[in-house]
């Protein structure tokens, strides 16, 4: 058999050296910043020299969650509540794994910065944005918009920008490109669309929401009833009463139709927010300040949605206890509620990435959809894939389309030594499953078989040794990301918040 000629396409026909075309790298000119969400910053107080949030180790964790004092230096000071800053500051995105009841895992931001870094000119091109999460979206927005224009005009002076502008569309000059997750896309949405700075929105290429509950969350709702509820573990009466006085909380409550009343369903008040737990005046601004958002577009914007987890969508309250359900209310284009021929309000199943459901973060049609929960949807792999695509985007070619997806449930609260069992939707073959439980300082490791749990689901059951903060994750051939959540495991305590 003859082999077929040799080519070297560095070589010519005489065998002299030929240069190569430069081949430009797959890299954006564009400034980036990377925006977290809520409990995803680091807070420190400048007048104790000590770390308020942000340390992960099981000690801490227990610590802060089960013990009286363990949250307190997070509560909002007089002071703060007036307006006066300055005790605490954001210094840095979280690095380390955190846990919080309701919100559960709080996974770092490394994975995505490393991601972002890869996919930019310099590593001078990339912010993060860490924000005191306590305070309002109004506020943190403000100094959003400030850092970014300053941020913008460094990287535009910066040498690797120069270069890497001249393989840009038209040589164009760097703009701003933002990536948000959870809270930090509504800290976005208001910094780039309430003139704050008239010129950020033109100066800004693109916006990708990761997770971000544009019309709230029924979670939020959920926290602050905590204090009043049913007997709840001790973590969850300790951030209702960390909750009850803190604006950032308020500003995540469900601005939907979502409380059923009768036959039908309706918005949030005030008063009913006094009634579950929450701060009437609290939500009376936050609604204000939602208002005058409402509509407005960021430009650019292409927002990732979780899809296929259980997710909390509406609610009832009886005698001051909130009951959440997995099931949502949708309108006609005229604002009426759909109804059957009974005239009782249709429910809906939208799933959602755990936290936030899917109508909520979805601003607008188009969305892109992954299968992962609230915490990994800024550090999975699939959401670390399209948030790269976006930034090297020259022109808009829309969204990915999704490959079919499974969902994971987990307690967001166990206690060590006593059986639990965890969920995963979508299938019923365990083949080809692979689950497993570690902690998160790699200290134990257990694979779990799933098992057939009834009708299109898996169910495996878990025993956890000592109290820490663990991750569940399941990988199967048919996922293009692993599905993690965390679990945080502690002592049996119940009962609500002492103070």
């Amino acid at each position: 058999m003859t082999k077929p000629p040799h080519s070297n396409p560095g070589r010519s026909p005489a065998g002299r050296t030929r240069l190569q075309p430069e081949v430009a790298p797959a890299v954006t000119h564009d400034a980036v910043v990377i925006v977290p969400g809520i409990m995803g910053s680091e807070l420190y107080d400048v007048l104790t020299g000590q770390v308020l949030w942000g340390l992960a180790h099981p000690q801490w964790l227990a610590r802060a969650w089960l013990t009286r004092d363990g949250l307190t230096p997070l509560h909002l000071t007089p002071e703060e509540q007036a307006g006066s800053l300055g005790r605490v500051q954001a210094r840095r995105l979280l690095r380390t794994p955190a846990w919080s009841p309701f919100l559960r895992g709080i996974e770092p931001y490394h994975k995505l910065t490393r991601a972002i870094e890869e996919t930019v000119a310099a590593p001078a091109a990339v912010m993060p944005f860490p924000y005191d999460w306590r305070l309002p979206v109004a506020v943190n927005a403000r100094l959003l918009a400030a850092e970014a224009r300053k941020h913008l005009e460094r990287w535009r002076r910066h040498p690797a920008h120069a270069a890497a502008r001249r393989r840009a569309v038209d040589e164009r000059e760097g703009r701003l490109v933002f990536v948000a997750h959870s809270m930090g896309g509504l800290v976005t949405q208001a910094a780039l669309t309430l003139g704050f700075d008239n010129d950020l929105s033109a100066d800004t290429r693109g916006v990708m929401t990761l997770g971000t509950p544009f019309r709230g969350s029924v979670v939020a709702a959920n926290i602050l009833n905590s204090v009043q509820g049913a007997p709840l573990p001790l973590p969850h009466g300790r951030l209702a009463a960390l909750a009850s006085s803190m604006p950032g909380v308020h500003d995540l409550l469900p601005r939907f139709v979502c409380l059923e009343e009768g036959s039908g369903a309706r918005r949030l008040t005030p008063s009913d927010v006094g009634a579950l737990g929450g701060d009437e005046e609290l939500t009376k601004n936050s609604q204000e300040f939602f208002a005058r958002l409402s509509g407005r577009e960021m430009p650019g914007h292409r927002s990732v949605a979780g899809i296929r987890q259980d997710t909390l969508q509406s609610l009832r309250l009886e005698n001051g206890t909130v009951l959440a359900s997995e099931y949502c209310f949708r309108s006609h284009t005229d604002g009426e509620l759909r109804r059957d021929e009974n005239g009782v309000a249709r429910r809906f199943q939208a799933w959602g990435d755990g936290t936030v459901h899917r109508d909520s973060a979805s601003l607008k049609p188009g969305a892109v959809p992954i299968a992962l929960q609230h915490g990994a949807l800024a550090s999975g792999r699939a959401a670390r894939q399209t948030v790269a695509d976006f930034l090297l985007e020259e022109e808009d070619l829309g969204p990915d389309q999704a490959d079919e997806g499974l969902g994971l449930t987990v307690p967001d609260y166990v206690t060590p030594g006593t059986p639990w069992s965890l969920r995963i939707t979508g299938t019923d073959d365990p083949g080809g499953i692979d689950c497993t439980v570690a902690a998160v300082d790699g200290g134990v490791r257990r694979e779990v078989r799933p098992y057939a749990g009834g009708g299109d689901a898996l169910s495996a059951d878990v025993e956890l040794p000592a109290a820490g903060l663990y991750r569940v994750t399941v990988e199967a051939d048919r996922l293009p990301s692993p599905l993690t959540q965390l679990v945080f495991a502690g002592d049996a305590g119940t009962g609500p918040a002492e103070g």
